[in-house]
């Protein structure tokens, strides 16, 4: 065989602390390259044969290997191709010794797994020249395995996060939905139904009823701006201020001397306008109608705060909407709410429901909006309780086509049986 020219150089060797194997079966050729490199910087390691230099890389893996092709045995572009098939964490950068200068075999020994070739006679320039590019590469293809290191972990990590967010997310949606009215209320001829759907988890659509006097019911549906977690944990807070029968816990409530009443919507309006901006620092804000409903005379009074018109039906099937508007609570401090009134004869009711429904996306690029909403309502006009709010958002959903419903969707429908 033939060695390594006498040339000598003063380039500096790359600085690395590996091991590079010098892998031929001509003991005066390892040793040739061996005081060639004996300056290199490596932990330098020689095998005689290809079968001994892969046992050394299972036990030890090497940084670098130059192999000779032409071998006793199994030759240097087999034992490449079997070390490109071991399972190793760090990239062996192989170059190959051949006295093969055929492009066809050049051509395969890169495609066997090979990253360089010298052609022999060897220049020790060449030789440097080669590992210092090879040393190159290796820096690069360490530096791309630990950012991808970093990332796998980043992205496990995010996984787990995300797995933990989840299971909380729905543990939040089973206590949101517990404050939902799980049954209609009735009473004589009259029921209250009741139907929340969040887009998400959770929701910032909230809706219930409160006991005022004996034979009226207080009953109101909000919609925090917004979508998530923040819009959800506000309407905790504010379902909060309209529950329950004490006028301690409840503020549209208040005593007289008579006993328990409650206030007249607009006030109820007023005082949560003030407590809101007063007690909640938030950029939120939010809509709201809100009602009481004397079972007695079938009068609703309500306030409508920068909430969608309440849908009356008659008892001829005629829809019209009522109130007159407001703005929402939450951006004007001196806000003013005014009272609206409707009179529910046997056989009619009144729909108080979420923007999500009217904005609710139609094929062909519009919304259902209060005319497509009163179709609907006219066209199951047969349909009452719990059957006409599921008929409702069965529509729009196939609206949507099964996806994701945009926006919660809530509702509360009230109706005097006769």
């Amino acid at each position: 065989m033939t060695g390594i020219s006498s040339v000598h150089s003063t380039s500096v060797w790359p600085s690395a602390n590996g091991r590079l194997l010098v892998v031929d079966d001509s003991r005066l050729q390892r040793r040739i390259l061996l005081s060639a490199l004996s300056n290199s910087g490596y932990e330098l390691v020689e095998a005689a044969s290809a079968e001994e230099a892969l046992e050394i890389c299972r036990a030890a893996p090497p940084r670098i290997v130059i192999s000779d092709w032409m071998m006793p045995g199994m030759s240097g572009l087999d034992f490449c191709r079997i070390l490109r098939t071991m399972d190793d964490d760090s990239y062996i950068y192989f170059i190959i010794l051949t006295s093969k200068s055929d492009k066809e075999d050049l051509a395969l020994a890169l495609r066997e797994g090979a990253d360089d070739f010298l052609s022999k006679p060897l220049s020790g320039e060449e030789l440097r020249a080669r590992i210092a590019a090879g040393e190159r590469l290796l820096k690069v293809s360490g530096e791309l395995r630990e950012k991808n290191r970093i990332i796998s972990t980043t992205l496990e990590k995010v996984r787990d996060l995300n797995a933990a967010l989840d299971r909380d997310l729905v543990e939040a949606r089973k206590l949101q939905m517990s404050l939902v009215p799980r049954c209609p209320v009735e009473q004589g001829p009259w029921r209250i139904s009741f139907a929340l759907q969040p887009s998400g988890h959770v929701g910032g659509d909230m809706i219930g009823t409160f006991a005022t006097q004996p034979g009226r019911v207080g009953v109101y549906l909000l919609d925090v701006s917004g979508h998530g977690i923040a819009s959800a944990l506000i309407t905790a807070r504010l379902s909060s201020w309209l529950s329950g029968s004490d006028p301690e816990s409840n503020m549209a409530l208040t005593r007289t001397g008579a006993g328990v009443r409650m206030h007249s919507p607009d006030e109820v309006c007023r005082r949560l306008n003030t407590r809101f901006m007063g007690d909640i620092d938030t950029d939120h804000y939010f809509t709201i109608v809100l009602g009481e409903i004397d079972f007695a005379t079938g009068q609703f009074t309500f306030c409508q705060a920068g909430h969608p018109h309440p849908l009356f039906q008659g008892e001829g099937g005629e829809v019209s909407f009522q109130g007159a508007g407001g703005p929402p609570i939450g951006l004007l401090e001196d806000a003013d709410f005014a009272v609206g009134e409707v009179h529910l004869p046997p056989g009619s009711r009144i729909l108080l429901y979420s923007d999500g429904i009217t904005e609710c996306p139609d094929p062909g690029g519009g919304m259902l909006d209060e005319e497509g909403l009163a179709r609907l309502v006219r066209a199951r006009r047969a349909m009452g309780g719990q059957s006409l709010l599921s008929a409702i958002s069965w529509e729009l959903c196939t609206m949507v086509d099964d996806g994701e419903m945009p926006d919660d969707l809530s509702a509360v429908l009230i109706e005097h049986c006769g």
